[in-house]
């Protein structure tokens, strides 16, 4: 189950000012280790492998990622390196120093087609979302003045 907490956008120059939007919560987090005990339960696998195989892979994707590849694992997604960068006036003025601002890493989860047609990203299948009962909801006399 999904859990969400309600916020309202409170930006000053937001034309969505005042509106609420559901946020996804975080229930907790899963390590390496409690996935490697969660796979070995399921094969035949010990979790030492799992996590040796996990590492490495993990080391050879930065490796992939680095080199300009895309990573795709099938039945899970793809990954690649994006930039964020700067205009420049020219395509001539365009350098790394002045407009490349930052990297980051794009995943795509792998997408499925359904019985009726339409796509379904593989993590999302059969998943609910309901609102996060532990936390401090906001009032609706707290809500902002557009």
């Amino acid at each position: 189950m999904v859990r969400y907490k309600l916020y309202q956008d409170n930006r000053k120059n937001s034309t969505t000012r005042g509106q609420w939007y559901g946020r996804a919560a975080v229930m907790g987090v899963t390590n390496l280790e409690a996935l490697s005990d969660r796979i070995q339960r399921n094969c035949t696998a010990k979790r030492s492998d799992v996590q040796a195989v996990l590492t490495e892979l993990v080391e050879a994707m930065a490796d992939e990622l680095k080199a300009g590849n895309r990573v795709k694992l099938d039945g899970f997604g793809s990954f690649k390196i994006g930039i964020r960068t700067k205009g420049a006036e020219t395509a001539k003025a365009f350098t790394v120093q002045k407009n490349v601002k930052g990297l980051h890493v794009l995943f795509q989860p792998e997408v499925k087609r359904s019985a009726d047609g339409t796509r379904v990203k593989t993590f999302l299948t059969g998943v609910q979302v309901s609102e996060y009962a532990e936390y401090d909801k906001p009032d609706e006399e707290e809500e902002q003045e557009p």
